[in-house]
């Protein structure tokens, strides 16, 4: 967003004099990441996130390249070469190991950058696109990171690609040939190992391109803040460069000791050792899970377990659990109340600690077996998340009382200047 105040980018050396004339890429980069860009004074660490989420992504591209190099997308030998890139490649283990443990912490960070922008109303207008691009790239990530998950060629990876693509089977009339078609046969073999490590390999790219098109709609606008009020002067901004490049690389440096932490000293934590035996398609799992940040959705498909009508339940399941990401697509025009952060809504807030609470015990039911009691708690669980989201945040913002907004950013973080509202007019000088 440019603000009046905003500084401009002025090159003084004649080269950068003429490629900003012919090519201004250095003109773009001040305005985007720069001292041209200003950003609201009072934003938190949890605004940190959405930075490291691109670092993520950074890390994903570098070190999957790399592993492509090494990798041979054949059911034969698929397993054994990412062995031999562990065992044989100059810094293979880091290079998959960084990649696994990539993932996991991509979705850490994205998960916590969506419940921010729960809670402080990043949804709400005008900054509506930026949301729905951002729910375009979680979905797009939850795809790579499933064709992800095959390409080592174990017996989860095996198994989970016959169970998530079998969920196509329940889409009436064109289920099985749609999921005969992704798989280019009957069950996960040559055909669809190829298919998966193309499209991973793609994909990534495919949400650079999306991160790009977010951040350029977050740029409009301008970037949202914990109080939720618009920028109303220049004492309402800082320059992104230096004071929040300082702050992220304060964070960076924070994300680094816990992601080096996890690489060396237990990389293997988050996989499932089932995963580590080569694919067995005449042995089962005794557990089929996917990894832990599928689990919300599996514990949502799992949910259903009698049909209804003539609705069968592994068709509500799926359908279930595809609606409860793109409710989210709705939830700039769900939430009507004129207040955006949770900071000053004190109701919405209770009902956002329980959605967090709904969604940690879907976590745990989506990691466990399919049995009592996990199954009837994922239902209930399941209930109150779409409960959530189509009926009590309507409700809460049709009828909340909101907490006093202060009348700046200023004010919420230097306080108001009482001794400046109560003194008299100063008299005009002669």
């Amino acid at each position: 967003m440019s603000f009046p105040w905003a500084k401009q980018y002025t090159p003084s050396h004649p080269f950068m004099q003429w490629m900003d004339e012919k090519l201004p890429i250095p003109r773009l980069v001040y305005n985007a990441v720069g001292g041209g860009y200003e950003v609201p004074r009072n934003l938190n660490y949890f605004w940190n996130f959405g930075f490291l989420a691109g670092l993520c992504l950074v890390l994903q591209i570098v070190t999957g390249v790399i592993m492509a190099m090494h990798y041979a997308a054949n059911t034969a030998v698929a397993f054994d070469t990412i062995e031999q890139t562990m065992r044989d490649v100059n810094w293979g283990w880091l290079m998959r190991y960084a990649h696994a443990n990539g993932a996991s912490a991509f979705f850490v960070v994205i998960y916590i950058h969506i419940f921010r922008g729960f809670f402080y109303g990043s949804y709400k207008a005008p900054r509506e696109m930026v949301w729905l691009l951002g729910v375009v790239i979680f979905l797009l990530m939850m795809a790579t990171a499933f064709m992800g998950y095959v390409l080592p060629w174990g017996q989860m990876s095996f198994w989970g690609a016959k169970v998530i693509t079998g969920l196509f089977s329940a889409i009436p009339f064109i289920g099985e040939p749609l999921q005969q078609w992704l798989l280019g046969g009957f069950a996960p073999d040559n055909a669809a190992l190829n298919r998966f490590f193309s499209l991973h390999f793609l994909l990534p790219f495919v949400i650079l391109g999306v991160v790009i098109l977010h951040i350029w709609a977050l740029h409009i606008p301008g970037s949202s803040n914990p109080t939720g009020v618009e920028v109303k002067s220049e004492s309402d901004t800082v320059p992104f460069y230096p004071y929040y490049v300082a702050k992220d690389g304060w964070a960076i440096g924070a994300f680094a000791i816990l992601f080096c932490a996890a690489v060396f000293f237990f990389p293997n934590y988050l996989g499932h050792p089932d995963n580590y035996i080569p694919a067995n398609p005449m042995s089962t799992p005794a557990h089929i899970v996917p990894e832990w940040y599928f689990w919300p959705f599996y514990a949502i498909l799992r949910a259903f377990t009698q049909d209804f009508l003539f609705i069968p339940a592994k068709l509500m399941g799926v359908l279930a659990m595809f609606g409860a990401i793109i409710v989210w697509f709705f939830l700039p025009w769900l939430d009507k109340s004129p207040v955006r952060s949770g900071a000053y809504r004190p109701l919405y807030r209770k009902f956002f600690w329980i959605l967090v609470l709904d969604m940690l015990v879907l976590f745990k039911c989506g990691g466990a077996p399919a049995a009592e009691p996990y199954v009837m708690i994922s239902q209930l669980a399941a209930l109150y998340y779409f409960a959530h989201f189509l009926i009590i945040i309507p409700i809460v913002s049709a009828i909340e009382k909101p907490d006093p907004l202060p009348f700046s950013i200023t004010e919420a973080v230097l306080g108001a200047d009482e001794e400046a509202k109560l003194a008299p007019a100063a008299a005009p000088e002669a």
